[in-house]
């Protein structure tokens, strides 16, 4: 069933990639079909992190996520009627060629660069998670090496995106997240038929162990509704709004218009699609309890399905769990090619090569980064934190809020940044004195930063910025 998966999946991007180009790859020729991005979008943003961790979280917090939820919900409305309209009036390849137009080459660069950093870390621990599940769980049985799973994994992203990039990833991303859905209603469906629960009953029981609970009102506490809310918000402007890999797919959509009802209908279809990770949480947790398991966390879904469901069962959550791993990974790869061959190398600038030299240049940095993506994911291995979904969500923090304030400060403000290193000092001092805040309140204080802190590092950064600019004249 696996092998037939992948045959499938590569018979798509051929089938896709046929007669593609630069554009293609970069853009999608600006034709997508802005329901299909939308459906496909699904599945890049929840990830394996989604699929394993957050139904793990149901025990501990119950369905605390729904609150950055929630955020999300909101965030993606900016996203839409704010930062949309604006990258579709100046026709973007890459979002960050905005920043070279209202701020020159310097802070072009070094917003393109902090989403490079963010981008290969936060991709490379959703990948790692995943082949981590697929290690322990199954190919640890066969003998079968780390190494090899992630050098396979990567070969096989790297096969279907080589050629046709963004056009491909539109409908391998679709192909992805029906499957993954498809995994999660059987997994839900099963789990409520085992126990004889019918769907009142569950949410009866799920209410019983008080796993239903959603708004924390513990100011001190990282969780407290407040923080999750507006961090949420924040993260999906952030994450998405400010995202060359999830920005890539919107505008590769016609028109503005087509591309706000994709993120409009995405945004509901999401708070929906969370709701069911959480009920299968407290699923998972309901039957963990009535066999006596006492498995948590990362590694509850993962037991339960491959361990005590039957083996049909058992194979759909695997290729729903694969479906999960490979939208984040091949957007991703997709994107930090475009960000480095446009932004960094200045491809669209260059009228100098032909071409087919600008081809080879693309392929041979999309292959550079799947080298480091494997070996970012070798050092995921060798840390071996069993808390993905806090590491992303901190990463994110930390890289994407000095992203943030650059297209506020462009925004929102008239004035004027200088050509010098001022600006990257500005961008990296910010998430440094982010840090030590983070440790200060953790070691002397009972207030826990948790998801503000994107908006925290944005803060400061912004008001570097001001420091350093000047009114434009």
């Amino acid at each position: 069933f696996v092998i037939a998966y992948f045959i499938l999946l590569l018979a798509v991007a051929w089938y896709t990639s046929r007669n593609s180009n630069n554009d293609s790859f970069f853009i999608g020729n600006r034709n997508s079909n802005w329901l299909l991005v939308s459906f496909g979008m699904i599945g890049t943003s929840l990830s394996g992190v989604t699929f394993v961790s957050v139904p793990g979280t149901v025990g501990a917090n119950g369905f605390g996520y729904f609150q950055v939820v929630l955020g999300y919900f909101l965030g993606y409305f900016v996203v839409a009627f704010i930062l949309l309209p604006l990258y579709y009036r100046l026709n973007l390849t890459s979002i960050y060629n905005y920043l070279l137009s209202r701020f020159g080459m310097t802070a072009y660069k070094t917003g393109a660069l902090f989403f490079i950093i963010s981008r290969v870390l936060g991709a490379t621990a959703r990948l790692y998670l995943v082949i981590n599940v697929l290690q322990l769980f199954i190919l640890n049985k066969l003998d079968i090496s780390f190494a090899l799973t992630t050098f396979v994994i990567l070969l096989m992203i790297l096969l279907y995106t080589f050629e046709g990039g963004v056009k491909t990833i539109v409908f391998t991303d679709t192909l992805q997240t029906s499957f993954m859905l498809i995994g999660l209603v059987v997994c839900i469906v099963y789990i409520m038929n085992s126990m004889g629960l019918s769907f009142s009953q569950t949410l009866s029981s799920l209410e019983e162990k008080n796993y239903t609970k959603i708004l924390n009102t513990d100011i001190n506490s990282a969780g407290f509704f407040l923080k999750q809310v507006i961090g949420g918000a924040f993260i999906t402007i952030g994450m998405t709004g400010l995202d060359q890999e999830m920005m890539q797919k919107n505008i590769s959509v016609k028109t503005l218009q087509g591309s706000q009802k994709n993120m409009v209908t995405f945004s509901v279809v999401l708070v929906i699609v969370n709701l069911l990770f959480l009920l299968l949480g407290g699923l998972l947790y309901l039957f963990a309890s009535s066999n006596n398991m006492g498995v948590k966390g990362d590694d509850l879904f993962p037991t339960v399905a491959l361990q005590h469901l039957p083996p049909l069962v058992s194979v759909i959550f695997i290729i729903a769990l694969i479906s999960a791993l490979f939208p984040s990974a091949d957007g991703a790869l997709t994107a930090l090619t475009s960000s480095f061959c446009i932004d960094i190398l200045g491809l669209k600038r260059d009228t100098l090569s032909d071409e087919k030299s600008k081809k080879k240049t693309r392929l041979t940095v999309h292959l550079t980064f799947a080298v480091i993506f494997f070996v970012c994911v070798m050092v995921f291995k060798w840390i071996d934190n069993k808390s993905i979904i806090g590491i992303i969500l901190k990463v994110a923090g930390y890289t994407y809020g000095p992203l943030l304030a650059l297209f506020s400060f462009g925004i929102f403000t008239k004035r004027k940044l200088a050509e010098n290193a001022s600006v990257v000092v500005i961008c990296i001092a910010a998430p440094l004195l982010c840090a030590l805040l983070d440790y200060i309140s953790t070691a002397y204080s009972n207030y826990k930063i948790g998801i503000e802190l994107l908006l925290i590092n944005a803060l400061i950064t912004f008001a570097g910025l001001w420091l350093i600019s000047k009114k434009e004249v």
